[in-house]
């Protein structure tokens, strides 16, 4: 790839950009109000975003029933940990470095919410027991102590279309997870066998919860 020149202060960045408006800046709020709490609580679908202190970053997708990020009280928020990968990078990464940054959408809402915050990893099973599906409680939750909460626009969500059904593609115009496991590992793995237990498994709910 040829040599690509890069922005190296803010200043070079702001005579690119410009500055926000003042109306924009004031939309930052230390703490959720009776109406920006309505987002959390419509939301079944939100994105962490998590960095190592090496700077490595990871962003995990998190969904439940909509209001599944429990409000405890305006600055505070409880995330419940539902069975993963084990990978664990969220929760290895808050261990080393707080800091996070949440992001709510809501299924057919261009707007979506902001949250930056210090996250503490809990397992405190009476305040966990509130969070349960199915009868089944998440072991360990994620605490979140509110920083800066304030509406994202909808100029992403219009651009992209994002939750127009005449856009949505079948999956299988994609390649599989089995496939593309087989193509990273080069072992001879089973994609086939991979992809249908993967699916009996989502089936049954085996793992969800």
């Amino acid at each position: 790839m040829r040599h690509v020149g890069a922005l190296r202060n803010e200043e070079e960045l702001r005579a690119a950009i410009g500055h926000p408006s003042d109306v924009v800046v004031s939309k930052i709020s230390l703490r959720l109000n009776p109406l920006t709490r309505q987002f959390i609580e419509a939301s079944p679908f939100m994105c962490i975003a998590t960095s190592a202190p090496d700077g490595r970053c990871d962003v995990s997708p998190r969904g439940d029933p909509a209001g599944f990020v429990r409000i405890l009280d305006d600055r505070t928020l409880l995330i419940p940990d539902r069975p993963g990968n084990r990978i664990a990078d969220t929760l290895r990464n808050v261990l080393e470095n707080p800091q996070l940054g949440l992001l709510f959408l809501i299924p057919g809402i261009g707007d979506s919410f902001r949250v930056n915050g210090r996250a503490s990893i809990i397992d405190d099973r009476e305040l966990l027991a509130e969070s349960a599906v199915d009868g089944k409680p998440p072991k360990l939750g994620i605490l979140v102590e509110i920083e800066e909460a304030y509406m994202q626009c909808s100029k992403a969500l219009i651009r992209s279309d994002l939750w127009n059904p005449e856009h949505h593609i079948e999956r299988s115009q994609l390649p599989s997870s089995g496939a593309i496991l087989r193509a990273v590992r080069r072992d001879g793995f089973d994609a086939d066998e991979y992809d249908r237990e993967r699916a009996e498994r989502y089936a049954r709910g085996d793992g969800l919860y």
